[in-house]
């Protein structure tokens, strides 16, 4: 999940945080604005704040929760983590995750009505059931995998589109542009569901942790995770020539080109290093900036 505790111990990872949270946020709203661009107000950005620092919350608390519950497993694959490295104290470490999750409820409770509410604490426990024992779902691939693509793909899309119609006082209606973008980050959060141990298989194998990468061997994952990209930017093209009414051809197409041929010459790179650690990382954060990418040209398309 998202490394919000890792921020004073991993540059990478702690921009991330925000920038994830900033990139869907930022995305979804200006694409709710630009379809209703008569109902702005400047009301609109205390709203936009306030869910911006429910999501950061909610990230908080799950991610905490899953690294008290993975001291061991982090002693191995990510020492530098404040958990594992001895500078945060597990009780500390609660008080936090447990401040998380009451700020964040109190923020959506009080500002965004019941539904809502309900999406944020349908995420808080996706979160918990995929750490904490006896469910501990991570240790399963396929209901970890799935439970990372829920929250990172239906939730939050879903949720801050609506939230966001909700603010202008607009009723829920879907688009295309945003089911697509619903569908397209779903499967790449599948991507990023599988992918996302590659670099933490020896800590994995060690705990008896059950991940695609122990199981597949993270050069098929790798290969694996690269194929469902490419089939989600051959989905976007093929969206784009069949419904030129709904998608901006002129961007839609070559952006998706371009940023298909940057994976397959990431994955090639990848190839050429032997999946070493550091190649391994690299090509984990590059699948990152592929995300960003995509919420960055959205509310254009």
């Amino acid at each position: 999940m998202l490394e919000v505790f890792e921020a004073p111990y991993n540059t990478w990872n702690s921009s991330r945080i925000s920038f994830v949270v900033n990139s869907i946020d930022s995305a979804l709203v200006a694409r709710a604005l630009i379809e209703n661009s008569n109902l702005i107000k400047w009301s609109l950005l205390l709203k936009a704040f306030l869910g911006i620092v429910a999501l950061i919350c909610g990230n908080g608390y799950i991610v905490g929760i899953n690294q008290i519950y993975d001291i061991g497993i982090d002693k191995v694959n990510k020492p530098y983590l404040p958990i594992a490295a001895g500078d945060l104290s597990v009780q500390s470490a609660w008080f936090l995750v447990i401040g998380f999750a009451m700020t964040g409820l109190l923020i959506v409770g009080s500002n965004f009505g019941p539904f809502i509410t309900s999406l944020y604490s349908l995420g808080l426990f996706l979160g918990t059931i995929y750490s904490v024992p006896p469910f501990r779902m991570k240790r399963f691939p396929v209901a970890a995998f799935l439970i990372i693509a829920m929250v990172r793909g239906f939730l939050l899309n879903f949720g801050v589109y609506y939230a966001t119609r909700a603010a202008l006082g607009l009723p829920f209606q879907w688009s295309a542009p945003v089911a697509f973008i619903t569908t397209f980050v779903t499967l790449f959060a599948l991507v990023i569901a599988i992918t996302k141990d590659l670099p933490d298989v020896e800590g994995d194998r060690k705990f008896q942790i059950s991940t695609l990468a122990t199981k597949l061997g993270v050069r098929n994952i790798a290969f694996l995770g690269s194929g469902l990209l490419l089939v989600n930017y051959v989905a976007a093209v093929l969206a784009a020539i069949y419904m030129p009414q709904v998608f901006r051809r002129s961007l839609m197409i070559p952006a998706h080109i371009f940023l298909a041929l940057c994976l397959i010459f990431q994955a090639w790179v990848l190839e050429q290093a032997n999946y070493t650690k550091e190649a391994i990382s690299g090509f984990y954060r590059f699948i990152w900036n592929l995300f960003y990418a995509e919420y960055a040209i959205f509310p254009f398309i």
